[in-house]
């Protein structure tokens, strides 16, 4: 009595195209695969859905359909043919209209995913005949011997979107790079086209609030490393129109200073000078200030110099909230009060938030900071330190 129960090849009523469906879900390995968790296998094909074509409606009535399936685990084994009603189904499948439910269940089948096992009558039910059970509904078996297919097409999807999801980065980068460059050149090289680099990075930030593909995003990026390689070539041109010893006071900034401040001498005779001569300080202050060259754009400094986040619970939207920050920071640098005073009224208060954003991208490597920003200060004063310049140093090296 052990065997007499038989699976019929062709399905009740259906056309020759569901008899085919049907023989390929018949011809599976004959060895028997391990029992598995049958949730995890729907979390599984849940990730790997869209190489199945499959919807999320899909896997909702495919979930519905396990739920009748009373262990946790499907075992080959044990008999793994359902028999629920199709207002059973459709209950389980959070009240999905009966229609709905059969246009799922044929893409389900025609996924390979269930075998239907039809009676004679087409109905289902069970019965046990000898004390075997014969069962005749929707067989779950091919889940169980595609599961390795399905665990490798999720992996596969999870490595798609791990690099879809770093180049969606990516081209967000470049993208607020290329708006700040164009803020910048505006400032510092206004016979670029800035507006076109503006334009196309105001285009690519609309793209962006899509969900585009790998290739869109490829091209995407492509485009907007080519408008940064020529935007950062205006700033090439520029740096190469200095005289060498500002080339070489920009490029080797960190390192002079260092050599500059060695003395400690000079740091008591500016605060000599700060305390015996307030009058001169102040007149020196204004001169400065209506000299002073224009801060760089604040997506760029803030873009460039990350360690300023670092210490700031809230988020800096603008100029006030920067130099806000810089005031409560300046004190754990251990610069005083004075040199922060001195380099505020000769900088104005946003060219020297700029350049504490900066030096707290190179802390580590500058010596004395008090020191090394009184002698920016003093270049300042003299017309030859720009923070623009300086933040911009720090965005190609960080390139």
């Amino acid at each position: 009595m052990k065997n007499m129960g038989y699976h019929p090849i062709t399905p009740f009523g259906r056309t020759a195209e569901a008899v085919l469906t049907s023989l390929r879900a018949r011809s599976q390995p004959s060895d028997s695969p391990c029992a598995l968790d049958k949730w995890q296998l729907l979390r599984e094909l849940t990730v790997a859905r869209k190489s199945f074509d499959l919807s999320d409606r899909d896997i909702t009535l495919l979930q519905a359909l396990l739920s009748f399936h009373p262990d946790a685990k499907l075992d080959a084994a044990k008999s793994l043919v359902i028999h629920p009603s199709n207002e059973t189904i459709c209950a389980r499948a959070g009240g999905m209209a009966s229609s709905t439910m059969r246009r799922h269940l044929a893409r389900l089948v025609e996924a390979g995913l269930l075998v239907r096992r039809d009676s004679p009558n087409g109905k289902r039910y069970a019965r046990r005949v000898g004390g075997e059970k014969i069962a005749f509904g929707f067989d779950l078996s091919p889940l169980l011997h595609r599961a390795g297919e399905i665990t490798e097409r999720a992996e596969e999807a999870r490595d798609l979107e791990a690099r879809t999801r770093a180049l969606r980065e990516t081209a967000s980068l470049l993208r607020r790079d290329l708006a700040a460059l164009a803020d910048l050149g505006r400032l510092e090289a206004p016979d670029g086209p800035w507006d076109a680099f503006s334009d196309l990075a105001r285009l690519t930030a609309r793209q962006l609030r899509r969900k585009l593909d790998l290739e869109t995003l490829e091209q995407i990026a492509r485009e907007l490393r080519t408008a940064v390689a020529r935007a950062t070539g205006f700033f090439d041109v520029e740096t190469a129109e200095m005289s060498s010893s500002d080339a070489r006071n920009e490029q080797h900034q960190q390192s002079s200073s260092k050599e500059y401040l060695d003395s400690e001498q000079h740091h008591r005779d500016a605060e000599e000078t700060l305390v015996e001569a307030p009058e001169q300080i102040e007149e020196q202050s204004l001169d400065a200030e209506k000299s002073a060259a224009p801060p760089p754009p604040l997506r760029l400094v803030l873009g460039t110099c990350s360690e300023i986040a670092v210490f700031t619970p809230d988020p800096i939207q603008d100029w006030n909230g920067l130099v806000r920050a810089a005031d409560k920071i300046r004190p754990m640098t251990g610069i005083s009060d004075s040199a922060w005073h001195d380099a505020k009224a000769a900088m104005g208060p946003e060219q020297a938030s700029a350049t504490l954003c900066a030096m707290l991208q190179r802390f580590s490597e500058i010596r004395n900071p008090g020191g090394y920003l009184r002698h920016l200060t003093k270049k300042a004063r003299e017309g030859t330190f720009s923070s623009t310049r300086m933040v911009m140093a720090l965005e190609r090296r960080a390139a």
